[in-house]
């Protein structure tokens, strides 16, 4: 039983080492083995379930027209950065969509493919056009560096874990597996899936930072955004960073600064590569 559980572990391992591909710009070795494909089609039923539901209310007025303007500049970028640098085949399914909602609720978001909402209550934290190609770059950052298929191999790969150390304690008395599942629990989060999202979220603000210099807008003015969304939660309870999926402001702010010379160097560029 011990060997079977062993040639197991080493199973997940194997996989995981065999499964990952690499993240433009950044370099990093993602894993993914969950298809990339089947996510984008899964996120196109969404979205259009999402626009038709009688409780969104999809704008359609001079905001929502700069959404669209800023997002396909952007989309363009990125096609011209990601065909310029063999990396073509990883947007080949995308399918770009823009589009205003109307809520109070401060967020934008990316889903795979392509798939782009921004939400209005937003837009006073934006301020311009500049602050609105931040926020945009980073949400499309997320879907070209494909985060979400990412996070669901980490999740499968933690959930395999858990069931065989799970496996492994069967043995144990009811209160020990109860302690080893809760430990367990931590460990998958702290140590694994948290940080990694918190990876995420640095990388999403590097490669935004690039694509909005590549689309015309100046990266510096990112740093207004962020510390503009850092005064609108001012008051909100957030997590430590050890417990949250999203790195401290000031941790981010301060590797948005590191970043910005790289992204200088990308400002204005039509050809995808540095100036």
């Amino acid at each position: 039983m011990k060997t079977f559980k062993l040639m197991a572990i080493a199973s997940v391992l194997l996989v995981t080492s065999y499964s990952c591909s690499t993240v433009p710009l950044s370099g990093r070795s993602r894993l993914s083995f969950v298809s990339e494909s089947e996510m984008q089609t899964a996120a196109a039923s969404s979205y259009a379930t999402l626009l038709k539901s009688p409780e969104t209310k999809v704008l359609n007025n001079a905001d929502a027209a700069r959404v669209k303007r800023i997002g396909q500049k952007i989309a363009t970028a990125v096609t011209q950065y990601m065909n310029a640098n063999g990396y073509g085949s990883q947007i080949a399914g995308f399918n770009w969509e823009f589009n205003l909602i109307d809520s109070k609720e401060v967020n934008a978001w990316c889903m795979p493919g392509g798939k782009v909402a921004v939400y209005s209550g937003i837009l006073p934290v934006t301020k311009d056009d500049a602050g609105l190609a931040t926020v945009m770059g980073h949400e499309i950052a997320h879907a070209v560096a494909q985060h979400s298929s990412e996070r669901a191999s980490k999740a499968a790969v933690a959930e395999g874990l858990g069931g065989l150390l799970g496996a492994a304690a069967g043995n144990k008395s009811a209160t020990t597996q109860q302690v080893i599942s809760q430990v367990y629990g931590v460990s998958a989060q702290g140590f694994y899936l948290l940080p990694n999202s918190r990876t995420q979220e640095l990388e999403a603000d590097h490669l935004g930072l690039i694509f909005m210099s590549m689309a015309g807008y100046n990266p510096s003015n990112a740093v207004g955004f962020w510390q503009r969304m850092a005064a609108a939660s001012e008051g909100s309870q957030k997590p430590a960073e050890f417990f949250s999926t999203h790195p401290a402001d000031a941790t981010r702010i301060a590797q948005i600064q590191k970043d910005l010379p790289e992204a200088q160097k990308y400002f204005n560029s039509s050809t995808g590569k540095p100036k």
